[in-house]
């Protein structure tokens, strides 16, 4: 019979970690007697990041005193303690390749529902002084998994764990854990784990997709960049221009998706994105308002004639399949990917139900008009509201509010920041699915940096220390420099880039991001290589120039 072995808990306390300040509750500490295990953590205990710990799926972490004995050989440690994985319970038994998803515990006066594996992360790490650990527990097959508290009551060392039920899937936590994490994943075992009710909705999201609620990227339809030739430039606006390019041999373009965006380097080595405004076998256009260096050459400096460097398009923002009803919501220069979506949607002849919804400042300043409206008039089932913020006013929750949207439809929203802030926001809050409304901005993406707290984060720049290496662009971010660090990730960290990761060592993928020029190398190799066209920052160093979408 397996036993708890210790209790475990700790309150959450902020660690100095690469400079910057981390909020984590992995610090655990044995304790002696009972403990009230509760539904969202045990009595004493607390996560200092609850998007990733803690809460009702994942209220106690169990890890095994068998992979503690695994470690320290494996490790050459000696000075692994109970709670050093940030264990709650620490116990004898309950391997991760016999315990299953929806298995159900009595251990003293509680009872407790196995829910998922451990989600790898950084800290892990920290806490051990070994940054390679989330990588490790995955390899091995030795994450540990989460419990859910189905009745609260007391446990304490030595309190024998009773199996009270078993899951009708019998899937481990080990076999669970390698379908996310490692290669080989076995889409009917996913079809299973989403028929295990117990299994955490973050999981079953991750499965949902993989088994096909989601499509995966395409590949680049063509490595970096190759040159493109400038046939046209057509003044929009006064401040607005569109240019067309064509490929300087007789082989027509790939197929653009309507949404997707080009990335061009210029002549003076700026490397810029434009969503594409129309795409088709012949050639491509982007339109560009004029409001930098690099759009004032696109512009003003650039004649018919002249070839740019054009990366293949890309970008996820891109028009869906589906029968259910569009909204297609822009302000300003953002109108550029949904208009390519509306010639999409009028070429194919679509009886699907439109909203075509745009905000510019006057009639003088609105890009594009009279293409849309000629769009829009081919189409059986759309319908059109312009807005001039001059003499209409700012577009608000309560104006949507007045159009009565279909709360089914498919929402594909571009524009400023906060125009994509307030919009996402307001279409939500009227009934529209949030995995629904889809947004694209040329910004630097939004961090993900688990944990991290505090600090004012600069606009990108330069390292404090100048690097040596290879020449490194971060797309978005506008800006090129000398590699000098680690890894990618790192460099983006020291330059202020705004970064996504939670390993940092090649499993999650949460890094994951278009590489548009270049070769890297890894190290460590991560678990699964990423797609063709994209790279893991967390674990790689460039062999040579590289541009990054980031």
């Amino acid at each position: 019979m397996a036993t708890l072995l210790s209790v475990n808990v700790g309150l959450p306390r902020d660690v100095a970690w690469n400079g910057q300040t981390v909020r984590t509750g992995i610090w655990k500490e044995p304790v002696r007697g009972p403990v009230t295990a509760r539904r969202l953590n045990l009595d004493g205990d607390g996560q200092g990041d609850l998007a990733g710990h803690g809460g009702e799926m994942r209220a106690v972490f169990v890890y095994q005193a068998q992979s503690y004995d695994h470690w320290r050989e494996h490790l050459n440690r000696t000075d692994l303690t109970w709670g050093m994985f940030g264990e709650n319970f620490t116990v004898d038994g309950l391997a991760d390749d016999e315990v299953c998803i929806g298995d159900r515990y009595r251990i003293g006066g509680a009872e407790f529902e196995v829910s998922q594996p451990r989600v790898t992360c950084y800290r892990l790490g920290l806490r051990l002084g070994e940054p390679r650990m989330p990588a490790l527990v995955v390899a091995h097959h030795r994450p540990g998994f989460y419990l859910r508290v189905l009745r609260e009551g007391p446990v304490q060392a030595g309190d024998d764990i009773v199996r009270i039920g078993r899951a009708t899937e019998r899937i481990t936590i080990a076999v669970t854990d390698a379908q996310l994490y490692l290669p080989g994943a076995d889409i009917e075992v996913m079809r299973r784990l989403l028929r295990v009710p117990a299994l955490s909705p973050g999981w079953q999201g991750s499965f949902r997709e993989l088994v096909g609620g989601a499509v995966p990227p395409e590949s680049p339809a063509w490595p970096g960049f190759r040159p493109m030739r400038v046939t046209a430039i057509t003044p929009e606006t006064a401040l607005v221009s569109s240019i067309r390019l064509a490929p300087t041999g007789p082989d027509p373009l790939p197929a653009a998706r309507p949404g997707q965006y080009l990335t061009l380097r210029l002549p003076d080595a700026h490397v810029r994105s434009y969503s594409l405004s129309a795409a088709g076998p012949d050639g491509y256009r982007i339109s560009v308002k004029r409001e930098g260096p690099a759009s004032t050459f696109l512009t003003t400096g650039l004649a018919v004639g002249d070839d740019l460097d054009v990366a293949a398009p890309r970008g996820e923002f891109v028009l869906d399949d589906g029968t259910a009803p569009i909204v297609l919501l822009s302000a300003g220069i953002g109108v550029t990917p949904v208009l390519a979506m509306l010639h999409a949607l009028a070429a194919a002849h679509s009886t699907r139900e439109v909203w075509w919804l745009h905000t510019t400042r006057s009639p003088a300043d609105h890009a594009l008009a009279a293409e849309a409206g000629r769009l829009i008039a081919g189409l059986p089932h759309a319908r059109s509201h312009v807005y001039y913020t001059a003499t209409d006013g700012r577009v608000t929750r309560s104006t949507l509010e007045q159009l009565d949207l279909p709360i089914e439809a498919q929402a594909y929203v571009c524009g400023p920041g906060p125009f994509l802030d307030v919009m996402t926001a307001a279409l939500s809050s009227l009934g529209l699915a949030p995995e629904h409304v889809h947004t694209e901005r040329f910004t630097s993406l939004a961090a993900i940096n688990p944990g991290v707290v505090g600090g004012h984060r600069r606009a990108p720049h330069p390292p404090a220390t100048p690097g040596t290496g290879p020449a490194v662009t971060f797309a978005r971010a506008g800006l090129t420099v000398p590699f000098a660090e680690a890894s990618l990730l790192e460099l983006a960290e020291a330059c202020d880039v705004p970064t996504r990761w939670a390993c940092r060592t090649g499993v999650c993928h949460t890094c994951v991001t278009p590489l548009l020029a270049g070769v890297v190398e890894y190290a460590p190799e991560p678990l699964t290589p990423p797609g063709a066209g994209d790279v893991l920052l967390c674990c790689s160093r460039p062999s040579g120039p590289v541009v990054l979408d980031l």
